[in-house]
């Protein structure tokens, strides 16, 4: 997989995420993907990231803006620069109260590639600033 095609997949990982397509996103995932989760665990399997997403939609409403991509020369690995602008719209799990506030937040994310599909997810952005942006 060469550099350019890694980053044609990263694009379209995150149109698709902005578009709400969830099972087109999770068919770009291999099937043991390693989700590493901000400040969180490590969870693997596609099956295992899509209940990530549904409990995303659940509380969260967020897009990605300003995105930029990048991969290594052999395109197994990548990395993307954005914003994530949202809304809290549904308490989640040992978070403050939602009440559909609004946010933006700077993110970093980390991938690794095989065989045209995404197999690792990470992402990085400040939880602090998050909390303070919904009140806590």
């Amino acid at each position: 997989m060469s550099s350019s095609v890694s980053v044609t997949l990263l694009r379209h990982y995150y149109q698709l995420f902005n578009s709400g397509d969830r099972k087109a996103l999770l068919a770009l995932l291999a099937d043991d993907v390693v989700h590493e989760v901000n400040q969180g665990g490590k969870e693997v399997g596609r099956d295992v990231f899509e209940r990530f997403f549904e409990r995303m939609d659940r509380c969260y409403r967020e897009q990605v803006v300003e995105l930029t991509v990048f991969a290594n020369d052999d395109g197994t690995r990548g990395a993307a620069e954005f914003y994530i602008e949202g809304a809290y719209l549904a308490t989640d799990d040992g978070l403050p109260p939602a009440t559909g506030q609004t946010y933006r937040l700077r993110v970093g994310a980390f991938f690794e590639m095989r065989d045209g599909k995404i197999s690792r997810v990470t992402n990085y952005y400040n939880l602090a600033e998050w909390l303070a942006a919904v009140g806590a």
